[in-house]
């Protein structure tokens, strides 16, 4: 019997499945590091505020559209410094002529992909300063692997997209910072996907990691939309704050120590 090629599943969870996984990453002396990116922010909304004050003082990473971001947004994360910016494309704009909507689709002339890069990434640094990292979370999570080349040059070092990802990012070219749960259901009525099946797939995650299939020293990433957050959203990510920082085998990790 395999346990390392064929990890347990989970497609359904709850909270007490949860709390007996990190026991178990903790019974072996191992800690489960999670990270929070949020997409969409543009401006200090009320439903922005609401996330930060469910996130508290946990690390998070708030994906920024350079070319809609307002100048009053620097100042609201002033006294946050355990925010952290990315940059989300440049505006946030469908360029997929058909297929998946994306705003890095291929067959889209190069020079123009790597205007858009270097502008978004040269906004937010204006906007931002040293909070604006040197991270691109291309909007709907697409980004066409052949410009991964591109990102280097506009001052890109990592990509975060869904994990899994179709091919692995070659080292040299950026580094790869992805997310693994997002809350919403897309293709639903885009309100919270459920606890049992947020914690179902955050679960599988880890046995997965624990059992020897994926890097259990790589942190699980949680995507949340602070726009489109439900109020079973909210509290779920609510008890996940308090869970994942109260256990003995879990911690949050800021993106700051996850890149280059």
């Amino acid at each position: 019997m395999n346990l390392v090629a064929k990890p347990d599943a989970a497609a359904t969870a709850e909270w007490p499945d949860l709390v007996n996984e990190l026991d178990r990453w903790g019974n072996a002396g191992r800690i489960a590091a999670f990270w929070w990116r949020d997409d969409d922010a543009v401006a200090m909304t009320p439903a922005l505020a609401r996330l930060l004050s469910i996130a508290g003082t946990a690390p998070l990473a708030l994906a920024v559209i350079p070319a809609a971001a307002e100048t009053e947004l620097a100042a609201a994360f002033g006294p946050l410094p355990q925010v952290a910016v990315l940059q989300h494309g440049w505006r946030h704009v469908n360029h997929a002529k058909a297929g998946k909507k994306s705003e890095f689709p291929p067959g889209r002339p190069p020079r123009d992909v790597a205007a858009d890069l270097a502008a978004g990434r040269a906004r937010l640094a204006a906007l931002f300063g040293a909070r604006a990292l040197p991270v691109l979370v291309p909007p709907w999570n697409r980004f066409d692997a052949g410009f991964v080349p591109l990102l280097a040059p506009a001052g890109i070092a990592s990509l975060s997209v869904m994990a899994p990802r179709p091919e692995p990012l070659a080292t040299s070219e950026a580094a790869a910072v992805d997310v693994n749960t997002d809350l919403v259901a897309w293709k639903g009525d885009r309100g919270f996907i459920g606890t049992a099946a947020a914690l179902g797939g955050i679960l599988a995650e880890l046995r997965r990691r624990r059992l020897g299939v994926g890097n259990p020293a790589a942190a699980l990433g949680i995507l949340s939309h602070h726009l489109v957050m439900d109020d079973a959203a909210a509290e779920f990510l609510a008890q996940l704050r308090e869970l994942i920082g109260a256990h003995r085998a879990a911690r949050w990790a800021d993106i700051r120590e996850l890149r280059p």
